[in-house]
């Protein structure tokens, strides 16, 4: 498979005042290949949204690159970046709810990419937003009511149709299953899986339920503190971690079947995660990590191969 993504040392830091910056997102590199999907898991403040919203423009890049089929995209997105990307690249948001416009009817909130990309007549695009409507499991019939009459489950379908509908290469998935009841994730996660088999969409699936990123993703990348820590083939990270940090995050994670068994370590994560504004200098996860060395407190663990495989580990154990 050819690459369509690659990001290299991209960074996003946020202006707090009085010379301070929180530094959401900190000399992120890694691809992903067409038809790919990359699982983004970490802890809540870790960066894994900002990462997504960097890569598609909603957020200003501080520093780095991200290059779509070879073509490095813009620091700052321009109201004409955004009608020449978007059509491309879509997100589908957390919040089902606070993401579609109040105001406007489903039938409006889907069909308005191909308004404003005058791609089709109003008409035509009414016609294509009952399909899509169907498509996502829903009625044509329900293009009239308000975001409002639905559940949440419905409207994050209605979310991933008005991302759809204008038939994306690649799609940013910040946690779209994580404001749902659990009934309703399975159905979510399904549905984006026949859609991305069917459309051959390339996929950044970003999520806390660890079971889930691995039914999904083809690999896994694991993020702390706004750096990458681990990232490679989905079962080899899963079934095999090799970060401390991702051996405590996996063994932390609930396992709904119980004939999986998984090294745990003897002792759970300690401690709360580093303020972003004044991040630790050496290893990020040194103040909480129980194989921790001097070299990491004072030396920043560089992203590397390990042996000949296809995982890369930022830790100065390997």
């Amino acid at each position: 498979m050819s690459e369509l993504v690659r990001i290299d040392e991209l960074s996003k830091y946020f202006d707090i005042g009085k010379g301070q910056h929180v530094h959401a997102v900190d000399k992120i590199s890694f691809s992903i290949a067409e038809r790919e999907i990359v699982g983004l898991v970490g802890e809540s403040g870790s960066g894994k949204s900002t990462l997504g919203k960097t890569l598609l423009g909603l957020h200003d890049k501080s520093a780095g690159e991200v290059h779509y089929r070879g073509a490095a995209l813009p620091r700052h997105y321009t109201t004409a970046d955004f009608q020449k990307y978007s059509r491309k690249m879509q997100m589908i948001f957390q919040d089902p709810y606070s993401s579609l416009n109040p105001r406007m009817t489903v039938g409006e909130i889907i069909a308005e990419g191909l308004l404003l990309h005058r791609l089709m007549s109003a008409p035509q695009a009414r016609d294509k937003a009952a399909h899509w409507l169907e498509r996502v499991g829903l009625h044509a019939d329900h293009m009239s009511r308000y975001p409002h009459e639905f559940s949440g489950g419905q409207r994050q379908r209605i979310g991933i149709a008005r991302a759809m509908i204008l038939e994306p290469e690649f799609v940013v998935c910040d946690e779209p299953i994580s404001a749902l009841d659990v009934s309703v994730q399975a159905q979510v996660v399904n549905l984006l899986s026949e859609l991305q088999a069917s459309m051959g969409l390339t996929l950044l699936f970003i999520a806390h339920d660890l079971s889930m990123v691995r039914y999904v993703s083809d690999r896994m990348a694991v993020m702390y503190l706004g750096a990458l820590m681990e990232i490679g083939p989905v079962d080899d990270v899963y079934f095999r971690p090799l970060h401390p940090y991702t051996q405590i995050l996996i063994a932390s994670n609930p396992e709904p079947d119980p004939d999986i068994e998984r090294a745990r370590p003897s002792t759970g994560i300690q401690g709360e995660i580093p303020s972003p504004v004044n991040v630790p200098a050496g290893c990020r996860f040194a103040g909480r990590c129980p194989k921790v060395m001097d070299v990491c407190r004072g030396t920043t663990p560089v992203l590397k191969k390990v042996d000949d495989s296809e995982r890369l580990v930022a830790c100065h154990l390997y």
